[in-house]
């Protein structure tokens, strides 16, 4: 009989695990309570830490932008003000709470995690000598990552980790793209130069390959249009080149996503496979009852071995 599959819940659990050996999960007292409330989700209290946080991250954020709003920040500035300290001062416990509750503190500090929680509450701080900078604070959505912990679904890291592959294997394709795109912007930008030149907006070429990948990409913002006929005729030719040339990178990271996924699912199953006695000859079909070599009788597969036990 084959193991049924691991459930998501089991994989929630062997991350924990992993999360736990490599921070260095204490074992009692009362940094193992609070390690499992701040660092897992499986229990309620833990669900309700992380839902708790995710509420202040997003009511910081929406603080921030507020604030940006002259009309917001002149009525209610000295408001926000407070609201921001509160949740900087919030974030800053947090923070030092999880360094407290794990026997590595640096693996954490050093972490994704741990750096994105470090920048979410430095602006704030360093808000006080320069005040310019608490405008920064927006790389608190950064941690809104953290919503999938909460829900348990890993799946949607598994799949990330097969588009990353997938863009991995498509780099050298996706170079040669950007790079004929790049040729392309190029001599466009220099037909319009000389058959427009300065008098109409063209005044160099940099400045009309700006126009070209405009053009290219069918933004057109209407900031530098030919005023010539053989100007426009080129325009024209080139939004249709730009429609033509979408399709491309879809198509090589599509194909890539399909070769990725059929690898998973290849290396997730291993291949049934049977080596001939009589020639060592091996990788038969699956249903094939003698050796396509030598026509020696080949051996049962396993999975035939354990049925007819």
């Amino acid at each position: 009989m084959t193991n049924p599959p691991r459930t998501a819940r089991n994989r929630w659990h062997a991350h924990n695990a992993r999360l736990g050996e490599h921070l260095g999960k204490p074992e009692s007292g009362w940094r193992q309570r609070w390690y499992s409330v701040i660092f897992e989700a499986d229990t309620r209290a833990g669900r309700l830490f992380d839902l708790t946080l995710l509420g202040a991250i997003l009511a910081s954020v929406l603080v921030v932008m507020l604030d940006s709003l002259p009309s917001a920040s002149g009525r209610a500035g000295t408001l926000f003000t407070v609201l921001e300290w509160l949740f900087t001062l919030l974030f800053t416990a947090e923070y030092v709470m999880r360094i407290l509750v794990v026997r590595r503190p640096w693996r954490y500090v050093l972490s994704f995690y741990g750096v994105i929680d470090f920048i979410s509450i430095l602006p704030t701080w360093l808000a006080i000598f320069v005040p310019e900078l608490a405008y920064l604070l927006d790389v608190r959505l950064l941690r809104l990552l953290r919503i999938f912990r909460i829900l348990k679904i890993t799946v949607y890291f598994e799949e990330a980790q097969i588009l990353l592959r997938a863009l991995l294997n498509a780099r050298h394709k996706i170079f040669v793209f950007l790079g004929t795109v790049f040729i392309i912007t190029i001599i466009l930008g220099t037909v319009m130069y000389v058959v427009e030149g300065p008098q109409h907006g063209f005044t160099s070429i940099p400045v009309s390959m700006y126009w070209a990948v405009v053009t290219l990409t069918t933004t057109g913002f209407g900031d530098l249009v030919p005023k010539t006929p053989l100007g426009q005729f080129i325009t024209s030719l080139t939004i249709l080149l730009g429609y033509s040339i979408i399709a491309f990178p879809t198509g090589i990271i599509g194909a890539e996503l399909v070769n990725t996924m059929r690898e998973g699912s290849a290396s997730s199953t291993p291949p049934q496979t049977r080596a001939c006695s009589g020639c060592t000859l091996d990788r038969h079909d699956t249903d094939a009852a003698f050796c396509k070599r030598c026509g020696t009788r080949l051996p049962l597969l396993p999975t035939e071995t354990a049925g007819s036990q």
